[in-house]
């Protein structure tokens, strides 16, 4: 089969090329949310990004553990790691501040309906059942996407393949669900319609192109 070129560009976006070949759907009834806990950074975010969760934080402070409202206290919402990037403050360098732990039901036939202790988005839950306007970092929507920023006014999309997300893998193996596809809604609130549709066109005709290429 006729090989993907490793970077593709969409606009100003540098675009890794497993993001339209590889399946993805996280599956939370395996991970229970484990990349909001793993890891020794909290989630990066832009300065205007601070601002708004500043402005969610007496609604989503009750949902937050002892520890977490301890560490707002002290450092705030947010910190720069030792890249010197921004990013979400943690608790006990693990949990991000904005992790609880909750039983969560599931549609679906692949697992029970219901996931216990299962770790989710305080920031989230108050989004959608209508407290706040602000969901979540665009950082956490886009994982397993992670997005650079370069000179120019290029952004770079690339995979993170994270071990705890092999179950992610696995069910959109099942489902034949792409990456791209799987993170559609991010990637329009953080790029436009007009810019997702014309990556999914570029991934048509590429993917096509590939498949042609191996049947000579």
């Amino acid at each position: 089969m006729k090989r993907l070129p490793p970077i593709l560009q969409v606009g100003d976006v540098l675009i890794a090329s497993d993001i339209l070949t590889e399946m993805f759907c996280c599956d939370l009834a395996v991970c229970r949310g484990a990349c909001c806990i793993e890891g020794d950074a909290g989630a990066p975010v832009t300065a205007e990004e601070t601002g708004l969760i500043e402005e969610c934080l007496d609604t989503v402070w009750p949902r937050l553990s002892a520890s977490a409202q301890s560490v707002i206290d002290r450092q705030g919402v947010a910190y720069v790691d030792e890249e010197g990037d921004l990013v979400t403050s943690i608790v006990g360098g693990r949990d991000c501040v904005f992790t609880y732990y909750d039983d969560l039901t599931l549609d679906g036939a692949d697992h029970p309906s219901t996931v216990s202790d299962c770790c989710l988005c305080a920031l989230e839950e108050a989004c959608r059942r209508g407290a706040t306007r602000f969901e979540k970092p665009i950082s956490c929507a886009l994982y397993p996407i992670r997005a650079k920023e370069f000179d120019g006014g290029y952004t770079g999309l690339n995979y993170s393949r994270w071990a705890i997300c092999e179950a992610g893998r696995d069910k959109g193996r099942r489902l034949g669900l792409p990456l791209y596809r799987f993170l559609e809604r991010p990637l329009v609130r953080r790029f436009g319609q007009p810019w997702y549709d014309e990556l999914c066109q570029v991934a048509r005709e590429l993917l096509t192109d590939q498949e042609a290429g191996g049947a000579q």
